[in-house]
């Protein structure tokens, strides 16, 4: 079965770009409902950088569910700072219908086997719930969209499962039931995880139901072979998505010409980067 995967450029009205995704992929109307509430689970690991979705992308994603009573943007405490804190990111789009979560402070939770741990997750990311998973692009071998389930967990010391990451990712899809929207933001091609790590002006969104073709696209668009990709290999030996890129149909920008458009980019800020480094050695 050919998976759809929309890639669309990031205009001005960034609700207007991602409502264009939304209608290639062929629409969300089964996920926005009156009976289902939506969790979009952010990344931001570390709310002193700007490597996380921007606050119209998640704007732009509340908008497409107009229909859902309740959209709790979610997070879980981590050594960098408190859950509430780091969400503060994203404090314009609070209101009553929509609310910061954090799922470290869950009392409620239900017990899952992960990579050989019991762990409480919070009950809000259990169905009839939707799950959003969004992140950002970025040339990073351990993902963006899969890797951001390792803040389903609630503890901050998470940095153990990095030994067996992809196992641990993919029993958090699996326990969760899956992700039922992921969006990459690419409004910044981000080199990487650092704190210190460059981030290049891209303005594209990569949106589909299927988390591991559009995790699977991400890769591909900055020069990555995702067959050869751990997590994508498991998440694909599992049955949890697509990863070859000849089964997943790339809907809107062409997509050689956006991987162009990054490649060159990339090659730029490099050689930016190697001037500058170049320039402070002779001061």
């Amino acid at each position: 079965m050919i998976v759809k995967v929309a890639v669309v450029g990031l205009g001005s009205d960034v609700i207007q770009s991602f409502n264009q995704a939304i209608q290639l992929i062929g629409g969300i109307n089964d996920l926005n409902t009156p009976q289902k509430s939506i969790i979009v689970k952010v990344g931001v690991f570390d709310h002193k950088t700007n490597h996380h979705t921007s606050v119209a992308v998640v704007d732009a994603i509340i908008n497409s569910f107009d229909s859902a009573p309740k959209i709790f943007l979610a997070e879980s405490e981590n050594y960098k700072g408190k859950t509430l804190e780091r969400l503060q990111k994203w404090n314009a789009l609070f209101s009553e219908r929509v609310v910061p979560f954090d799922l470290s402070g869950d009392t409620e939770t239900r017990q899952v086997k992960v990579a050989d741990e019991t762990i409480g997750l919070s009950h809000i990311l259990f169905k009839p719930n939707i799950f959003v998973s969004t992140h950002v692009l970025r040339t990073y071998e351990k993902g963006s969209i899969l890797k951001n389930l390792l803040g389903l967990i609630p503890d901050k010391k998470k940095v153990r499962f990095h030994k067996k990451l992809e196992e641990t990712l993919l029993d958090l899809y699996e326990a969760v039931g899956g992700v039922d929207l992921a969006v990459l933001d690419g409004t910044y091609l981000c080199g990487g995880v650092a704190p210190s790590a460059s981030r290049t002006s891209i303005n594209v969104l990569v949106v589909g139901r299927d988390a591991v073709a559009v995790e699977a696209v991400g890769y591909a668009l900055v020069g990555l072979n995702p067959e050869k990709i751990p997590i994508i290999k498991e998440a694909v030996k599992r049955g949890f998505g697509e990863g070859r890129m000849d089964k997943i149909q790339v809907l809107g920008e062409p997509f050689e010409s956006v991987k162009e458009k990054i490649t060159q980019l990339l090659k730029a800020s490099k050689k930016k980067t190697r001037k500058s480094k170049t320039e402070k050695k002779a001061n």
